[in-house]
């Protein structure tokens, strides 16, 4: 048989290669591998191969994998796009995605360079997506303007991606801008820009483009659907606006297109209706779930649920009958002790700390610091902040100082509050529990001296604000306000209310109200906090015997637990109220917490 063409044998030769680089599984078969292409010939006569070749360690998991393919990159007389792009996309999912803009800079390879390759989509794409994991606004401009310099502004995935790195980098202006100046969308623009809103500032906006794609998807994308990314985005708008039925509303568009037991759907719906105060919905849900489709994610965003609703013990339950296919990670330790630390579990919270399989970071020693300081036991948690690997934060003092208020221990308060004016905080709830502290031994002088302190170093109060959703609309309050078209009706509500719940034993608690002026003046700022005026505005906007959910951007101060509490007895309603550490649900004049919070 005469021999075989050269160019069969190569291409069979080069066939061969294709299927063992398939195989190659670690460093020194990818060095065996670069070494029969140099000897062969193949690197540089079959740019194709050699791209393959790249990519696979550029992607390679292997820690010195990537720096192997960028020598081999800098190696090349005159490299390919597509062994830049290699490069790029490696660069851009590492731990450095940086380094990725770099070489496009061409500040990567060596001097002097080689002729540089040209540019195409894809490299502007993979450069696109490291500058959003880097959260580079500037970077994100300049490769816009590269992108529109090449003419390559039609290619739909590639704005995608624009937008998305607008959006990942905070500029929700510019994503927008891209978004309605983009000729022709996919599901997965729509998707981006969607994601962007609802994770970013904007979550009501979120939610309109989520009910104008819903409302039209057939016109709008005439050869897709909304998929499972569509409605995580959407539940993650409703979770963080606390708007529940708009949540309900994207469950129900979820069942309409066969999305309803999509894993991720699902996580997301159980974490949406936990946000929304509906925790028995957020269990149908995670129980609903196949055991073997449960992932991490359900089980952690079903224990933080459990937690944040005050079932600690039920939470520690869910913790241990975790399969042992499922490795708990940080998120589950710090929810679990989260849920010890509100139902006052401090035996389990210790143990679980304790056996924690990863490195404990600042918000579980936090949890555990703030879980002793509650059940008073000051000494521990002091030593457990001495004992740290690390330095303790704002947040840990200012846990630490809310524990020596509670249990009125004046040399642990003036630690915290020395310890927090070093790291330079300034917030007024520092002072306000500081002078707590004093005024509870009567020492007045100290009083004073905190309320001049706050004076002199212009220590303004975060201001409060409230929401309740009324038949799918968000009605937001500040303390005092004035502004809702109903302000005169909820206010004479407020004095229906203060009237009745006074015949149950009523007083108000003007302890943290931190003002030189009178007690009545005391008791008039508290009647008007924000809560207080969402569920008035509940009790004359709803049916007798419907639940009131309340939104509240700070703690719910002590007297508006004790207001909830009685109105939900002398009222006959449920009320639910979301603050910034945990959910309150008052019914028949108990609270879920049971006071401990």
């Amino acid at each position: 048989m005469p021999p075989a063409p050269p160019s069969t044998a190569a291409a069979a030769a080069a066939q061969q290669l294709e299927s063992l680089l398939r195989r190659l599984a670690t460093l020194s078969h990818y060095k065996q591998f670069h070494a029969h292409l140099l000897t062969s010939g193949h690197l540089l006569s079959s740019p194709p191969l050699r791209a393959r070749f790249l990519d696979r360690v550029a992607l390679s998991p292997h820690d010195a994998a990537l720096p192997y393919a960028l020598l081999l990159l800098r190696s090349l007389p005159a490299p390919a796009t597509n062994d830049l792009n290699a490069a790029l996309r490696g660069l851009a999912a590492s731990p450095q995605p940086a380094r990725s803009l770099l070489l496009l800079a061409g500040r990567l390879l060596p001097a002097p360079a080689p002729p540089r390759p040209r540019l195409d989509a894809l490299s502007l794409s993979f450069a696109l997506k490291a500058a959003a994991r880097c959260s580079d606004a500037v970077a994100t401009v300049q490769l816009h303007a590269i992108l529109v310099r090449l003419g390559v502004a039609a290619d739909v995935r590639l704005m995608t991606t624009l937008l998305d790195s607008y959006a990942k980098c905070g500029d929700l202006p510019s994503a927008r801008k891209v978004f309605d100046e983009m000729p022709v969308r996919d599901v997965a623009t729509w998707n981006a820009l969607l994601a962007g809103l609802a994770q970013g500032t904007e979550p009501n906006l979120a939610l309109a483009l989520f009910h104008r794609l819903a409302g039209s998807f057939p016109e709008l994308l005439p050869r897709e659907e909304p998929n499972d990314v569509t409605i995580v985005a959407a539940l993650s708008a409703c979770a963080q606006l606390g708007a529940l039925q708009d949540g309900l509303g994207v469950h129900e568009f979820a069942r309409k297109i066969g999305a309803e037991y999509n894993v991720r759907v699902c996580n997301a719906l159980i974490d949406m209706y936990s946000k929304c105060g509906s925790l028995s919905r957020a269990l149908e849900v995670f129980h609903a779930m196949k055991l073997e489709d449960r992932t991490l994610v359900s089980y952690n965003a079903t224990i933080q649920a459990l937690s944040t609703h005050g079932h600690g013990a039920d939470a520690m339950r869910l913790f241990d009958e975790m399969p042992t296919w499922i490795e708990p990670d940080e998120v589950t330790y710090l929810a679990v002790l989260g849920g010890c630390n509100h139902a006052g579990l401090v035996d389990e919270g210790r143990r679980v700390f304790d056996s924690m399989r990863v490195p404990p970071n600042m918000k579980h020693y936090g949890t555990v610091v703030d879980l002793l300081g509650r059940a008073g036991r000051l000494d521990e948690a002091h030593d457990m902040i001495m004992r740290m690997p690390f330095p303790a934060d704002i947040v840990l003092w200012q846990t630490m100082l809310g524990a020596a208020k509670m249990h009125g221990n004046v040399e642990l308060a003036e630690l915290a509050a020395t310890n927090l004016a070093e790291l330079g905080s300034n917030v007024d709830g520092d002072y306000v529990l500081l002078s707590n502290v004093y005024a509870s031994k009567a020492r007045w002088a100290d009083v004073g001296r905190v309320r001049d302190t706050m004076r002199s170093n212009d220590v303004r109060k975060v201001p409060g604000f409230s929401y309740t959703e009324i038949d799918g609309v968000m009605h937001k309050f500040i303390n005092g306000d004035k502004e809702h078209p109903r302000w005169r009706e909820i206010y004479r509500a407020l004095d229906d209310i203060v009237s009745r719940i006074s015949e149950l034993g009523y007083e108000p608690e003007t302890s943290n109200v931190l003002h030189d002026i009178g007690e009545e003046e005391k008791q008039y700022a508290l009647s008007y906090h924000s809560e207080k005026l969402a569920i008035a505005f509940g009790l004359i906007s709803t049916p007798p015997g419907e639940t009131i959910r309340v939104i509240k951007n700070l703690r719910i101060c002590g007297d508006c637990h004790v207001v909830a509490k009685l109105i939900s007895k002398a009222y006959g309603r449920v009320i639910i109220i979301r603050d910034r550490a945990r959910f309150h649900r008052f019914e028949d004049g108990q609270c879920s917490c049971r006071d401990y919070w």
